[in-house]
Parts: C-alpha cells; structure tokens; sequence
C-alpha cells in the first residue's frame, strides 16, 4: 500500500481553508470566458456544439499534435495524453519498473516520484546540492548506477526548488544514462515558466532515444481544472504500454478539456508572457519581505518555475513556523519536512513558495504581521 501523500495531504486540509495561500505551484489561473477569448470562432462554434461522448484513449488527435508542436523533433505519434500529470507518473513508473529493477531519484521532489518506484523496487536518492545552487552531481549519479537500473527521475525546473540544471550538466546525464540503456523520466512541467529571460533545458523527448518528457496544462500555462497532461517518447513500445495501462485508469480525457487544451496550447506564448510577468512581479515583492526580515531568512530567487525554497533560521523551527503561520495568521506555505525522503536526509530548515499567482501583496502583509507579533 502507497504511503500518506504529506503535500496533498497538507493541501486537502488547507489549500482552500487558508486566507492566503502562498506556496501554490501554478500559475495564475484564468477562467472559462478568458481562455475562449483566445479562440477562432469555428473553436468556439465547436466547443459550443461538441457532443460529450468518449474520446480516444491515446487523445484527441489535434490535442497531441498541438503538443507535439510544443518539441522540436517530435510528432503527434510520440504523445501519449493523460488525466494531468499524476496519472503519467503512475504509469511511467508501473510500465517501466519490475521488482528486480533499480531506479535513481533526484531529491528533494515531488512525493510520487519517490513512493512510486520505491513500493516496486530498490531505488537510491542523488540529493540535490543548495550550495552549488541546487545543482545536479553527475558523479554521484553515475556512482549510484547498478546493473538493474533502469530508470533515472529528474525535475528540471524543480520542484520545490525552481532550480534549472546546468546545459553541460544535463548533456552528461544523457550521456550516461545512453551509456546504460537506462531511461530518463523527466518531470519538465514548469518548462517555459520563470522569470523572464530563464534559460530551460531542451525537452528530453528530443534529445533523447529513452527519454519521458513529463508535461501537463496546470503549472506553466495555469490551467490545473482542465486536468489533461501528456508523455511524450520516441520509444513507442513503452508508450503502447503506458497506453495499455491506461485502460484500467481514466481510460480517456475530457473532451471538453481536450478542445479547452488546445486553444491553451495554440496561445503558448501569450500564456507564458502572462504568467511570467506575474513571476517577474511577485519576485520583486519577495525580494523586499526577505530583504525586511534578513535576520530570519535565507533567499535565493529561484531559476524557472514558480516556487522557491527559503531557509528559515528561526529559532522554532520550520515546522512550528509553518503551522503557526496557517493557524494564527491564515498564510499557507509548505515546510520542508512535506519534501522529506527516505533515501536520504533532505533539508529540514526550508519552505516552499510561491510567486505564480496575482494577489500577493495582501497575505505579504499578512505574514509581515504576524511575524513582527511574534518578535520578542
């Protein structure tokens, strides 16, 4: 049996009981009126009249061309659609990884990408390094690998970190894991998110021959209630397989969602700009919160993505910080300890925020507040 889920867990009590939340992942969201202001009047005439039936299991084919659009190499037949990012994650893990398997797993990291290799096989934590600005050791990953391995997990920009490993970096695990026959997950669902003038890594689709490219509509493009995410492989072996499996989950996407997906995608680059202005924003105002209390923090901005993971040197602790600021003050972030492994320790003294959503200034002063209450 799969363990606790602590992040989603922490959301179900929190996420929409807290006054300000302060650590989402995603984007701004948008609503249904504004995301069909990007529409063609023959999409909206086909929203309006489409019949909500079944839909192919693999995708709408325009959905999947819309996103192979989004790679430089790939095509619709390498993309294989799911029900938001989880769902890929789970079959990823299932179709790849036997009980004699081994798996490398980048950490700190988004929860499933541990608890699901790991309730299949032996699996072994590469912790990423805060003082080498959370950086990827190459060495260390190649010091992991066994004879078994075959899957490598990595989450660039990361979460919670917002950490993009380095291009060289990048190109050397491709190497090795090319070297070993072994498979790259790739979780890249912040991809093209950041602040403006954020380098992102190529997709591993197209770089490599065994690389998962792990994409959906929520984070970057701030569409989580559409719930469509996607795998996209050149091995179309694991990708049938993944398929395959699919059939006992969700079975298929919500064609509206699929129809909704598409405009999003179309209009890439007008939601990137627009969330990433937001980013551009935000970061200023968390510049000057962190600047204000330097005696309790640690800041670095992060690199890509939305989230950022500040040290906090208070003296009670991240924990008691976290849950105090949520009872007493209604401001919800994520403490460390959510992001703990079992495969080897990970920092106990960081938060996860966020900078991707408008509204940020209220629950600032909110949390400025609370903290001068609290000074002696």
């Amino acid at each position: 049996m799969l363990p606790d889920f602590r992040l989603e867990t922490h959301f179900s009590r929190w996420e929409f009981k807290a006054d300000h939340h302060l650590t989402a992942s995603d984007a701004e969201s948008m609503s249904m009126r504004e995301l069909l202001a990007f529409a063609t009047p023959e999409q909206r005439a086909a929203f309006d009249d489409f019949w909500l039936g079944y839909t192919e299991t693999w995708g709408a084919p325009d959905l999947r061309a819309a996103i192979a659009a989004t790679f430089e190499t790939r095509s619709a037949e390498d993309v294989l659609c799911f029900a938001g990012a989880s769902e890929g994650i789970f079959a990823a893990n299932t179709v790849l990884l036997e009980t004699d398997s081994h798996a490398v797993i980048v950490t700190p990291n988004y929860q499933s990408h541990e608890t699901l290799p790991v309730s299949i096989c032996e699996a072994t934590g590469v912790p990423l390094d805060p003082d080498d600005d959370w950086s990827l050791d190459i060495d260390r990953v190649a010091a992991a690998i066994r004879p078994n391995t075959k899957l490598v997990t990595i989450n660039f920009p990361h979460n919670p970190t917002g950490a993009i490993l380095s291009r060289d970096r990048y190109d050397a695990l491709i190497e090795l894991c090319r070297h070993h026959g072994i498979y790259i997950l790739h979780d890249e669902i912040f991809h093209g998110l950041g602040p403006t003038g954020a380098t992102h890594l190529p997709l591993v689709a197209d770089e490599y021959e065994r690389g998962l490219s792990l994409g959906v509509m929520s984070k970057s493009y701030g569409l989580p209630g559409l719930r469509v995410g996607w795998v996209t492989s050149q091995d179309h072996d694991v990708l049938q397989r993944m398929e395959r499996l699919k059939h006992y989950l969700s079975i298929c996407s919500s064609g509206p969602s699929e129809r909704l997906a598409i405009i999003g995608l179309e209009h890439r680059a007008e939601l990137l700009a627009r969330n990433n202005a937001i980013i551009d924003d935000n970061l200023e105002k968390w510049d000057a919160f962190f600047a204000r209390y330097a005696d309790l923090f640690e800041w670095r901005r992060p690199q890509g993505s939305c989230t950022a993971f500040p040290r906090y040197a208070g003296d009670d602790g991240v924990e008691e910080f976290a849950r105090s600021l949520v009872e007493d003050a209604g401001v919800l972030v994520l403490p460390s300890t959510i992001y703990s492994s079992d495969l080897g320790p990970t920092p106990t003294d960081r938060f996860r925020i966020g900078a991707g959503r408008r509204g940020l200034d209220v629950g600032l002063d909110v949390m400025a507040a609370h903290l001068d209450r609290r000074r002696p």
